[in-house]
């Protein structure tokens, strides 16, 4: 038994050290001279990985033991670090080009449930009626509790035309809710525009994706096309992030060249990065075929209005942040969600990766947004719907092991209520759920009406001085 156990340590010992050399972590051990290694607790490991190969109800294949453990050793670090198997880290890949099958919903893990983070716009998630905060207990029969991120993912996507059945926790609701989807090519398009009125202007960013910038310049120069804007409103409502160079070609179509838009900071020289509005922080290499050049000059002056709310993640809250501090626009909505953290997808062999928190991004005035969001300058609340309980509102603070923010600044705001709205009956039938939600950008938009309100306000001033 013993000999067995020393060829056990041996193996494990073996896969860790060439997970160590895999990753890169030469650099680590050499910035951390004379620390020892955890013998303790690496005994610890092997005597447990031995006693499950000995003594569990059933055999367990060896890869499945080591895969679980750096599961385990990620999932356990904060919401955002994730191990990729191949077919995880494929449809990654695939998902920042904007297509992808599945439901459409931005996911985050709490308790040992899914929890929604944001439903992506005009996907069946977010058609269904799925929310902000809404707890998925269960995947068709399947219990959700116990299952990795990864693996409730990859039950939730799969082939078009494919049903899956969610039984959601919903606060305030007296029992589950079950959502009946049919799975589709989601196909998110990440920019949508509009006149609201004429001189006024909207542009909506459901996702930041590799071509978000390109299709922003096109969306813009289409509007100043049809007549010469009075004031424009980004609304980032719901948008969960996406590609971090997305971020910065959005904001770079607003602020002056070479002005400062985000900066990272973590523990490695990699990892302290500045991205300011120049072509080489958001073209793919090809200077030349810079598409906000040909933007209008008149796009770095208009008067802006930036709508955000709990659902406003990661690169939403990069550029709401950015346009805030270089007092470009005014942040109107509520409280964002308070992803300030960074992840880095470091390949692996075999076609897998892990994507880890590697640093903190800041604003460009240092505030830290992590567990704590983007504070708007005016807070307007989203109109409540009679009939329908408000969900909670989920944000990176309430999921467990969050990062904590390494800076605290407080925000003066003001705060206006929503108008009422009509009542919309409750489901009926068969204990299936579907609401009807709010039209983003539709005339009974309350907070894009308060919007417009403050920019034709704006145009009023502008004109008296």
């Amino acid at each position: 038994m013993r000999n067995k156990l020393e060829q056990i340590v041996l193996i494990v010992l073996g896969a860790l050290l060439g997970a160590a050399l895999s990753l890169n972590f030469s650099a680590v051990a050499q910035k951390e001279t004379g620390a020892p290694l955890p013998v303790e607790e690496l005994r610890a490991f092997t005597e447990v990985f031995g006693r499950i190969k000995n003594d569990y109800v059933e055999p367990v294949d060896d890869k499945k033991l080591i895969t679980e453990a750096i599961n385990g050793m990620l999932t356990g670090l904060d919401p955002h670090s994730a191990y990729l198997d191949a077919e995880a880290f494929k449809e990654l890949q695939v998902g920042t080009q904007g297509e992808f099958g599945g439901l459409g919903i931005e996911v985050g893990m709490e308790d040992g449930f899914v929890k929604v983070v944001s439903p992506i716009e005009d996907t069946p998630a977010f058609n269904a009626g799925l929310k902000s905060g809404d707890l998925i207990i269960k995947l068709d029969d399947t219990a959700v509790k116990g299952m990795t991120l990864n693996e409730a993912v990859k039950r939730m996507r799969g082939k078009p035309n494919t049903q899956i059945t969610l039984t959601v926790v919903r606060k305030g609701e007296p029992k589950p809710l079950v959502f009946n989807l049919t799975r589709a090519i989601i196909k998110v398009q990440s920019v949508k525009s509009k006149m609201v009125e004429p001189g006024y202007g909207y542009i909506r960013i459901t996702q930041f994706q590799e071509h978000t910038g390109e299709t922003l310049a096109k969306a813009l120069t289409d509007l100043y096309k049809t007549s010469t804007l009075k004031g424009l409103v980004l609304d980032l409502r719901n948008d969960p992030g996406g590609l971090l160079n997305g971020a910065v070609a959005v904001s770079s179509a607003f602020l002056q060249p070479n002005t400062l838009v985000v900066y990272t900071d973590g523990r490695t020289e990699d990892s302290k990065m500045r991205f300011s509005a120049t072509p080489e922080n958001y073209l793919h290499g090809n200077f030349k075929d810079d598409y906000l050049k040909k933007l209008p000059p008149a796009v770095k002056t208009v008067p802006m209005v930036v709508l955000v709310n709990n659902g406003s993640a990661s690169a939403s809250e990069i550029v709401a942040g950015a346009l805030q501090d270089h007092k470009r626009a005014v942040i109107m909505g509520t409280q964002s969600f308070g992803k300030g953290s960074v992840q880095t997808i470091l390949p692996l062999g075999n076609n897998t990766a892990i994507k880890l928190t590697t640093a903190r991004y800041y604003t460009p005035n240092g505030r830290s947004i992590q567990a704590k969001g983007i504070t708007p300058d005016i807070v307007v609340e989203e109109a409540t719907v009679s009939g329908i309980e408000d969900g909670p509102r989920l944000r990176e603070a309430d999921l467990e092991r969050h990062l904590t923010n390494d800076k605290q600044p407080e925000d003066k705001t003001v705060t206006t209520k929503p108008a009422p709205s009509k009542a919309v009956p409750k489901p009926k039938g068969g204990g299936e759920s579907k609401v009807e939600l709010p039209e983003f950008g539709g005339k009974n938009d309350y907070q894009l009406n308060q919007a417009i309100n403050l920019l034709k306000g704006l145009q009023i001033l502008q004109g008296q001085n």
